[in-house]
């Protein structure tokens, strides 16, 4: 049996007949889907050369765009730095065997992971606009970063848990045999190995992260991010949905962006695991017992 015929059958004749009528079914219904759109935004005029000029232009980018794309980038960084240490510490805090420091960390996990994004943001900014000195024009900043710092760690606390928990138990057993302690062996042995494995889940929630920041746009936050920076464009143009679209190509980018370079990440760590070059594989080492009897190594015939 060969290896693609491990999980499933292959498909015979009619399988195959009917699986390219139900593509060009759902190719057909995705470009009447696009018909629709196109002339849905064509009847209202949103097609208007007038409409696109703005973004042809330097001042629109140098002025709105690209001041609230760097703010994104800044309010992501930041959440990201800063939510993965505090993520993988409540995921290890959820193993321990010590209840005092697995309860509260358990605790505080599903406290933050249960209250939506933007609520936190709204919280985080009414406590530093009365209880802290923080000044009125970095406040938003603040605010959005700790709302999501304290969902997405939250969420990535489950994620290193999960990936710690994947792997085989005979790691640590073997860790512990060697006589290293659970410290060292959190470190060294198990988190570099779950690491690669957690690579596709970190990333989604990386991408998360970076759409969330659009949220501090919005109420009472006011964190001039893509979206809200956008907004005199379409105040002085009238082309809501042109500017819409290429805020959305921008996300896009940035989201290919981030995951082209997880899949390099993910591909280098792969190939540590890998033999070194010019390491003989092991179907060309000398039979031992051979070696032990007498014989050639390479022949494998008597000497």
């Amino acid at each position: 049996m060969s290896a693609q015929n491990v999980l499933y059958d292959a498909p015979g004749p009619k399988a195959r007949v009917r699986n390219m009528l139900l593509s060009v079914l759902f190719a057909l219904v995705l470009l009447l889907v696009a018909w629709f759109i196109y002339t849905g935004f064509d009847g209202k005029g949103q097609w208007a050369g007038a409409l696109w000029k703005p973004f042809i232009e330097g001042s629109t980018w140098t002025q709105f765009l690209l001041p609230g794309l760097v703010n994104t980038l800044k309010a992501a960084a930041l959440s990201i730095v800063i939510a993965l240490p505090i993520g993988a510490l409540l995921g290890i805090g959820r193993m321990s065997e010590h209840r005092w420091i697995r309860i509260p960390a358990g605790a505080i996990v599903e406290f933050f992971r249960a209250i939506p994004v933007l609520l936190l943001m709204v919280f985080a900014a009414s406590l530093y606009a009365y209880y802290t000195d923080i000044a009125a024009d970095i406040r938003p900043l603040f605010a959005a970063v700790t709302g999501l710092v304290l969902y997405n760690g939250s969420v990535l606390a489950e994620v290193f848990r999960a990936g710690i928990s994947s792997l085989p138990r005979g790691q640590a057993e073997a860790s512990s045999a060697l006589g290293l302690r659970k410290t060292q062996t959190m470190v060294n042995v198990l988190l570099p190995q779950a690491i690669t494995l957690m690579l596709p889940a970190l990333v989604s929630q990386l991408v998360v992260i970076l759409k969330d920041t659009a949220l501090a746009g919005q109420l009472t936050i006011g964190y001039d991010e893509l979206i809200r920076g956008s907004g005199p464009i379409t105040a002085n143009f009238g082309n809501t949905i042109p500017t819409l679209i290429v805020v959305a190509i921008i996300y896009i980018v940035l989201n290919l962006i981030l995951t082209t370079f997880a899949s390099y990440l993910e591909r280098k760590l792969s190939r540590r695991k890998k033999a070194p070059r010019g390491a003989k594989p092991l179907g060309d080492a000398p039979d031992p017992i051979a070696v032990a009897a007498g014989a050639d190594s390479v022949t494998g015939r008597a000497v």
